[in-house]
């Protein structure tokens, strides 16, 4: 069936996660947007798509919830607790004429394109961002006293009022500055103490460089980072603040319709297509010195492949667009460089090159031309495992689908696209074809995407009937049906695995699958994102994502708030504040009747049988333990309310926590035949070096974690299990 879209909508998307963005703001005003004089202003195509994006947002959001006065007001919050989250840097007075000024006005001005009020805002939240930065630096001039046993900061302030005055706001980063100079104090001999178990012991290195950081004192260190950071903001564009303008607005409605500028926007088109258009190299900042960016890995066959002047290691110092100057990037954030170097295929970029060991005399610069790269290792990965249980050897296959992508505007132009259906079918068929007992798809970490893509994969493993159920706005509601006329390319034993980090169109398929009673579902409780977006790509300035739908399962009840509830539950290992439950502004869960279906299967009546078997393996599994021990010390720093400003009393709690942590890591290493550490310092060393050689490594050649692969190797004894009781 066809879905109704907006004109300028041209896919719905399920994965509200796709790409990540921090909360933001919006307010506007009822004065001309000349007014003000602002060293930063909006252009005509951004005033533009406020005014479409506000209309869009007050008519056709799934909520029919009018951009009156009282959500005028709510989003003025939302824009001031996204600038201000902490409640630090505006004084109460302020955010009292903030709200008298642009509050209730803010639908109108914002549907009228007048940003006047946000970016009036913004320019004294940047000012006092300045008199912040500036009066740490001053601060830090000064000698200041880490031994404070009785005075504490708290670490969430999200809820706590503003300061009234100047002399209270001080006060607070005061203690913000000594708080940070004993985290730094405690690092630095945490890193030493790191670096002399490495030089003790080489092998713990594996081979790594695990350069020691920058030598600098901790007052050097913040220096250092407070100094970048107002150098940072004169780089802030008109684009930033648009983004937290509508994005608070949206943010108001539900956490899942989201505005992006047009750099972030290829960012969304990346995750959604696994496709982006660049010069194909992966980057991150160099170990042990922040300044630098370094090039990771290189796609073979990328434009900077092509170049053969580019090489992993080399820093990237330097960038310009097509006709324009060199911009010294030494000390910018990665997220930033990328923005610069990302483009339009056939636009060219040059990158200032610095290779390893070379001075900057050494340096070289290389003109690239961008162009669209396919991520080949970024897709649906399968396997298979083999576990000996009794004696005798059994083999499973594993489908790994990362996200549910499809290349809408490749096949909308008539052009080869990738699909997640197309690549799980022949993952499927391969696997079948191998006599596998039994297949495990692993949704862990997946945050949907393409609700096209998710009911044709259920109807691979499904004969025939609805797979969700979708209601609009309106209270019209629509059903998806596996319309594949029957077909099933696999029909044997599944499990489907999840976790809090599974979103959206990993709910439709775990839930449609637990429904059908056709697998076994195993993991934890998924995020509960049951929302359909339309992405509007054809906005007057970037594109967004807006919410208009809610899915429910075929038994009548939503995906949205609750998630889906595994049949066996195993530990999770995210926090819970990571889930829709926990978020603002989350639609509420509900229910609506049940579309007609005939269950395929029977899994409800051994669950209670099959728990019982997981759980004592998993008691026994020092891969579970390990995980529950660190889960329960997690738990404990949670739950800190407030830190004392006391170097020695933090260190003490610090080193409980280290040693709880250590001897989790040690019992499991004890039980799986390794060598226990000696120290936290050598297992610290440890861990940088495993990360060090991942990162080198590509997705797909990355080998699972034993933490994570003893999930999908329960999932394997669960599908024996029911096997067994079957019999």
């Amino acid at each position: 069936m066809k879905l109704q879209t907006l004109a300028c909508a041209v896919a719905v998307a399920t994965g509200g996660l796709f790409f990540t963005h921090a909360m933001n703001e919006a307010i506007a005003a009822s004065e001309p947007m000349t007014s003000v004089a602002q060293s930063i202003q909006p252009t005509q195509e951004q005033a533009l798509v406020s005014r479409q994006l506000a209309t869009l947002v007050d008519r056709q959001h799934y909520l029919n919830m009018r951009l009156d006065a009282n959500t005028s007001n709510r989003i003025l919050d939302m824009y001031l607790d996204s600038l201000d989250p902490d409640h630090s840097l505006f004084l109460s007075d302020e955010v009292a004429n903030y709200k008298k000024k642009f509050g209730p006005t803010f639908g109108a001005a914002l549907k009228a394109g007048n940003l006047t009020g946000p970016y009036s805002i913004h320019e004294q939240y940047r000012a006092r961002l300045k008199q912040f930065y500036t009066f740490m630096l001053a601060e830090l001039k000064k000698p200041q006293n880490l031994n404070q046993p009785d005075s504490y900061i708290e670490t969430d302030r999200e809820k706590a009022p503003y300061f009234n005055t100047r002399a209270e706001q001080e006060t607070q980063w005061r203690k913000m500055l000594v708080s940070q100079l004993i985290n730094l104090t405690i690092s630095k001999e945490e890193d030493q103490a790191k670096q002399k178990a490495l030089k003790d012991d080489p092998t713990l290195a594996d081979g790594q460089d695990l350069t020691a950081a920058e030598d600098l004192t901790p007052v050097q260190t913040l220096t250092k980072r407070y100094t970048r950071q107002l150098e940072r903001m004169s780089r802030i564009k008109s684009d930033d603040v648009l983004e937290k303008t509508l994005n608070a607005m949206l943010a108001t409605y539900d956490p899942h319709s989201n505005y992006f500028p047009p750099v972030d926007a290829m960012e969304l088109n990346r995750q959604t297509t696994l496709q982006l258009e660049g010069i194909g190299v992966s980057i991150r900042p160099e170990r042990g010195n922040e300044d630098y960016t370094k090039i990771e890995t290189i796609v073979d066959g990328g434009p900077a492949s092509k170049t053969g002047q580019v090489k992993s290691g080399d820093r990237i110092i330097g960038v310009a667009q097509d006709g324009e100057k060199m911009v010294d990037v030494i000390g910018w954030p990665s997220s930033e460089i990328v923005g610069l170097i990302r483009g339009k295929r056939g636009t060219k970029v040059t990158v200032k090159l610095l290779g390893t060991g070379a001075s900057m005399s050494q340096a070289r610069t290389v003109t690239i031309v961008r162009d669209v790269i396919q991520e080949e290792d970024a897709g649906v990965r399968s396997r298979t495992i083999d576990l000996t249980r009794d004696g005798k050897k059994h083999t499973f296959g594993v489908v790994e689908i990362p996200s549910f992508y499809l290349n809408y505007r490749a096949r909308r132009a008539g052009a080869e696209y990738r699909s997640v259906s197309e690549d799980t079918n022949k993952a499927l068929k391969t696997l079948a074809d191998q006599k596998v007992e039994g297949i495990i798809i692993d949704l862990r970490n997946n945050p949907g995407g393409s609700l096209e893509e998710v009911s044709k994969m259920i109807g691979q493993v499904v004969k025939s009937g609805p797979v969700v159920q979708i209601r609009d706005g309106n209270g019209n509601v629509s059903v998806f049906e596996d319309t594949d006329g029957g077909k099933q390319t696999y029909a044997g034993p599944l499990a489907v695995m999840i976790n809090l980090a599974s979103a959206s169109a990993s709910e439709i398929y775990s839930a449609a699958i637990q429904d059908y009673g056709r697998g076994v579902i195993i993991g934890s409780t998924t995020t509960g994102k049951g929302t359909a977006q339309v992405q509007l790509d054809s906005l007057a300035y970037g594109q967004a994502t807006l919410t208009q739908r809610k899915f429910y399962r075929i038994t009548g009840g939503s995906t949205q708030n609750k998630g889906v509830v595994p049949d066996i539950k195993l530990v999770d290992i995210y926090d819970e504040e990571f889930g829709e439950r926990k978020a603002k502004n989350a639609l509420e869960w509900d229910t609506i009747p049940t579309a007609p279906f005939k269950r395929e299967g029977e899994i409800q009546a051994y669950v209670e049988q099959l728990s019982a078997k997981s759980k004592q393996r998993v008691e026994a599994d020092s891969q579970f333990k390990y995980l529950e021990a660190r889960k329960a010390v997690a738990q404990t720093a949670k739950e800190q309310k407030k830190i004392v400003l006391d170097i020695n009393k933090r260190k003490a709690e610090l080193i409980a926590l280290e040693q709880k942590t250590l001897a989790a890591e040690n019992k499991r290493r004890t039980e799986t035949g390794k060598k226990p550490y000696s120290n936290w310092e050598s297992y610290q060393a440890s861990l940088d070096a495993l990360a060090e050689s991942r990162a080198k490594m590509k997705a797909n050649q990355r080998p699972a974690l034993p933490e994570e692969e003893t999930f999908v190797m329960e999932a394997a004894h669960v599908l024996l299990d029911l096997a067994d009781l079957r019999k």
